[in-house]
Formats: C-alpha cells, sequence, structure tokens
C-alpha cells in the first residue's frame, strides 16, 4: 500500500510530530510520500523564517529537485509552487473559493511527485492541514482520504476565522477519521461516524530506560528534590501562575524548565527565583539523559478549549523513563493514565501530588509505568491505523461534493 501525508509539520526538522513519526513507522512495510509544508507568499518575504523554511526557499530558487528519498520507503516533496496568503479574507466564501486554487497549485505539485513514484493508488492522511489540503480528495482522488486529528487548532486565532466552520466540513467528507484523544474522538463521531481513537506514540528506542545516560552538566550541582518539566513554555498551554506558586512555595525543591519561552514566561517572576532552573530548548536526542535526573516529572496543563482534550506525549515519555508523574486532571489523564500518575487541579493539590510522588517512588513502581507506557509504541500506533483505515468505505462522492462550500 502506498501512503501520503500532507501536514502542517515538516519532516526534515529537528523535531517530530505525530504524522512524522507514523509516516516512517508506515515507511518500513510500506511506501510513503511525505509533503512537506508549501511557501505561502506571506512567508516568501517574511524576515521571521526558521532555517527550515530557509532552505526551502532557496531550494526553489535554486530549483533544484522537489523530489528527494531519505529512506528506502520514504520520500520527500518540498513544493515549489508558492501559494497566496488568504487568511486576512473575511468571509469564508470568499476564503474558500481563493483556497481552492491554492489547492490546485498544491496539488499540482504532489500529483507530478505521484507520477514519479508511479503511486496511482494510495492512502491520503492529512494531519490538521485543513486549508491548503481542504480540496485534495477531489483533486487527487485518492483511494482513502484520512484526516488526523490530534489537537485542537480551531481555537486558536489563526485558525479560527476560516477553521470552525470547514474543518467539520472536512471531518465529515473524509473516508475516516482518526484522532489521538477520547474527547477528540467524541467531537469527531459528530461529523463523521468512522471516527476511531488510535492513541499516541512516543520513540521506544530513544526513551530506552535500560540504558543509563550520563547527567547533563546543568543539573550536576543541584541538590534535594529536582521536579522537572520538557516542553514549550507557553502561556497558552501551561499555567504559569500555579508553577509560580509552587516554587515559591518549595524553596527546597528545584524546578527545572526545558524549552522555548514565549514572552510572559521571559518576563515572568520565575527567571527571579534561586530555584528555578530554565535550559532553554534541547534537542529531541538529548532530553532523555534530563529526563532521567529528574525525581518528579510535571505537566501543569492549562484548562481551556485547546487544552482540554488534547494527548500530552510529554507524559508517555515521562512514563518510558519510570518517572513519577504529576499532571492537570482532564478526561484524558484520568481515561488514559489516571491508574498510573498523580493528578491535581491547583497548587496545592500538585504540591500534595508531588511529596506524594516522592515518597511512593520505588523500583516495582517505575518497572510500573515502563511497562504501562510501552503500549504507546509507534509500531502499535501505526497498526492501529491500519486496522481502522483500511476497511473504511470511502465517502459517496455526491455526499462529499455537497459539504464543499
Amino acid at each position: 500500500m502506498n501512503f501520503v501525508f500532507v501536514s502542517l509539520q515538516r519532516i526534515n526538522t529537528d523535531r517530530d510530530s505525530t504524522s512524522t513519526c507514523l509516516a516512517k513507522e508506515l515507511a518500513k512495510t510500506h511506501k510513503v510520500l511525505y509533503v512537506n509544508s508549501p511557501i505561502d507568499r506571506r512567508t516568501l518575504f517574511s524576515s521571521e523564517q526558521d532555517e527550515y523554511t530557509r532552505a526551502h526557499i532557496a531550494a526553489i530558487k535554486a530549483k533544484k529537485p522537489p523530489l528527494s528519498q531519505i529512506k528506502p520507503n520514504l520520500w520527500v516533496l518540498n513544493p515549489t509552487q508558492v501559494i497566496e496568503s488568504i487568511n486576512w479574507i473575511p468571509f469564508t466564501s470568499v476564503f474558500s473559493s481563493f483556497n481552492r486554487l491554492n489547492n490546485q497549485r498544491f496539488a499540482k505539485d504532489i500529483r507530478d511527485a505521484l507520477n514519479r513514484l508511479g503511486f496511482d493508488h494510495f492512502i491520503l492522511i492529512n494531519d490538521k492541514d485543513i486549508f491548503r489540503s481542504f480540496y485534495l480528495k477531489e483533486l487527487l482522488k485518492p483511494d482513502k482520504y484520512v484526516y488526523l486529528d490530534r489537537d485542537y487548532t480551531v481555537g486558536m486565532d489563526y485558525w479560527k476565522r476560516h477553521g470552525a466552520e470547514l474543518e467539520p466540513k472536512l471531518m465529515a467528507k473524509a473516508d475516516a477519521v482518526v484522532c489521538n484523544s477520547f474527547d477528540f474522538t467524541k467531537r469527531a463521531q459528530r461529523y463523521n461516524p468512522n471516527s476511531f481513537y488510535i492513541g499516541n506514540g512516543f520513540d521506544v528506542k530513544q526513551y530506552d530506560s535500560s540504558k543509563s545516560k550520563k547527567k547533563p552538566t546543568e543539573l550536576q550541582h543541584l541538590t534535594g528534590p529536582v521536579i522537572g518539566y520538557v516542553g514549550a513554555l507557553i502561556t497558552l498551554r501551561l499555567d504559569l501562575n500555579l508553577m509560580l506558586e509552587m516554587a515559591k512555595a518549595k524553596p527546597q525543591w528545584n524546578f527545572v524548565l526545558i524549552g522555548w519561552e514565549d514572552a510572559p514566561f521571559q518576563q515572568s517572576e520565575l527567571h527571579r527565583l534561586p530555584n528555578v532552573l530554565f535550559l532553554g530548548k534541547k534537542y529531541t536526542s538529548e532530553v532523555p539523559a534530563y529526563l532521567e535526573h529528574f525525581d518528579v516529572c510535571i505537566n501543569p496543563q492549562l484548562l481551556n478549549e485547546i487544552t482540554r482534550g488534547n494527548f500530552p506525549l510529554k507524559v508517555v515519555e515521562y512514563l518510558a523513563l519510570g518517572k513519577p508523574v504529576v499532571a492537570t486532571s482532564t478526561n484524558t489523564m484520568q481515561e488514559i493514565f489516571g491508574q498510573h500518575t498523580y493528578l491535581a487541579t491547583d497548587p496545592a493539590s500538585f504540591l500534595a501530588q508531588i511529596e506524594k510522588a516522592l515518597e511512593e517512588d520505588n523500583a516495582a513502581e517505575r518497572e510500573r509505568r515502563i511497562q504501562f507506557a510501552g503500549n504507546f509504541s509507534w509500531e502499535n500506533v501505526a497498526n492501529t491505523l491500519l486496522e481502522y483505515i483500511l476497511p473504511a468505505k470511502a465517502a459517496q462522492p455526491a455526499a462529499a461534493l455537497s459539504l464543499i462550500p
């Protein structure tokens, strides 16, 4: 079977995502084309390009071959056609007309790559690319069109204007919707009965608890318990006030935070507390060494429409190294991780649960956590995905077309 992935995430960067990991896993037994995001005109002239976007633009200008093979069964496409920046258009009906033109440009690049690879039949998996891939089912005519729902993006300003209306229509015309949390699955089932929970995965080899890792230099001077967090430090998703109250209440604990920061975190009082250590962004390959030397791992998630239903992959990675985890209580945390983590709702309960986690940690508990995390390998997630999407029947063309604005 041939697979084509379109996504908001590039595959050739310093971090992985659900779609990049699934693509790599499926490529072990299938042929896979991964399509990097196309360049839009605003990005083309922006001064805020990351190194991967700059490389893509340079390749377009140098007219380098857009298709490359990075593994035996895995190819990557850097689209060459620049699409228009249209999200500013206020009316979704007008936006959709221009968006179809963008989709046509995008589809041409993909179709050329499909012809070169000889992919006459393929399954197209769309990872949250609501706009640029909205019409790809009609334009590319895949054997199956699968929508991957793994984050509540329409709660964000950029996606809210048109995504709130278009994403349900995209779900409805998909042949299957696959989700990484129960909350997302329940939401998707309102629009498409072929909506399934597949979970989330982690890199088993990278988080191998049997391999001892040297203690990072930044942690060697610390005395007392180390309470750690790894991930983006952004106030859209994390409870900054909760973290501040905890750090002030427990000056004898070390709070180690790894990840890039948004402006409120950069300007917060946390930076002035002697027991809080900001280590900045780390490559994913470096992270396990830090986790191994944390006493308790935390996920002090802020509860809002964007975070409430998400699947926190970092919790699996914490557990994979046997670490006790204290996290904000959500439906996902209760339903999936409730028997293997400590859940809290406010600063007082967070502190109490961290103390409990420190007291109860032992070799037997660590092994129990490691065994549980093993259920979330990418191999298991990919197998579950295939079980659901291969039998899924294609939506009727008339029904699908009636949903297009």
